[in-house]
């Protein structure tokens, strides 16, 4: 099969494109042949090496989390048949969907909605994946709530800016400029320019943050709680920053895998309560391309490979 993948960590240029072997469904997984996957943050990170557990990986590693695709083969006690539409995402620590076939356990991967096309199922996978266990299951935002969400523009916000609309809450984001339209677009109440107000001189009183952003702009988000408000963290590593007040929670989602939860990403979009992201589509072989975009962090929406 052909992929994109890497015999060293490092940049960008490292990413290579060429033929390696077929994978073979075990007992309980399905080979999916890989239609549309997506470049996320987390992605450029594994291959800088900048994950502990990957300290000890053998080359050539793939690259990429998450997919959709159609079921090519069958492994024993696998509940999904060949031709099955499904999308997904992988077992936490798992890379490996910058290619034209994987195989995972059936048990993680969800049928595809028919109205909803492969390249937008993986653009909605992880980002949907994250948005929603960190907005509903993690800070368990109820209607009529407040709800700050840093870096609105991005994949991750911008399904959970829709998603806290869906739910019933008030959705204040930052953004640059360029994008106030756009995550007005995606139903925000209030925007801030962040390169023109700062956030914790026009926004106070919020039930939670959801902060995608990190750095200092995650030890600023604490400031714009409510007594009893909540913050929940996915862009400060593997632990949420420690509050400088004790009257807030600090919570890091652990965004587990399951069918379960792909169904509910499938639900939210079946019912109007979300809509894909803006795409820009790549080739494989473009992938050192696609990985300095998102280095930059200067795009908005999803980056995803057309695969097939």
């Amino acid at each position: 099969m052909k992929a994109a993948y890497i015999e060293k960590f490092g940049g960008p240029e490292v990413l290579q494109y060429g033929d390696l072997p077929d994978p073979v469904a075990a007992p309980g997984e399905v080979v999916v042949d890989v239609h549309a996957a997506t470049v996320n943050a987390a992605d450029w990170k594994f291959r800088a090496g900048e994950y502990a557990r990957h300290s000890n990986v053998k080359f050539p590693q793939i690259p990429g989390r998450d997919f959709s695709g159609v079921v090519s083969a069958v492994g024993d006690g696998a509940d999904l048949k060949v031709g099955d539409a499904a999308f997904g995402v992988l077992g936490a620590g798992k890379e490996g969907t910058y290619c034209e076939k994987i195989a995972i356990p059936a048990a993680l991967v969800a049928k595809k909605p028919d109205g909803l096309s492969h390249i937008n199922a993986a653009a909605l996978a992880l980002t949907g994946l994250t948005a929603i266990n960190s907005v509903e299951d993690t800070l368990k935002l109820q209607r009529g709530e407040t709800i700050l969400i840093q870096g609105g523009a991005g994949g991750v916000a911008g399904f959970a800016i829709q998603f806290a609309k869906y739910l019933g809450a008030r959705v204040i984001t930052t953004c640059s400029a360029a994008n106030v339209d756009y995550v007005r677009g995606l139903g925000a109440d209030q925007v801030i320019d962040y390169n023109a107000q700062n956030f914790t001189r026009v926004v106070s009183g919020c039930d939670a943050v959801f902060d995608t952003v990190g750095g200092d702009v995650a030890k600023q988000s604490f400031a714009v709680l409510k007594p009893g408000g909540r913050a929940a963290f996915i862009a400060s590593g593997a632990e949420a920053p420690k509050p400088d007040r004790s009257d807030v929670t600090a919570l890091r989602p652990p965004v587990p895998r399951s069918r379960k939860a792909m169904e509910r990403i499938a639900e939210v979009f079946m019912a109007g309560g979300v809509k894909p992201p803006e795409v820009k589509l790549y080739k494989l072989s473009q992938a050192a391309d696609a990985h300095r975009l998102s280095q930059s962090r200067h795009f908005r929406g999803k980056l995803v490979f057309q695969v097939r």
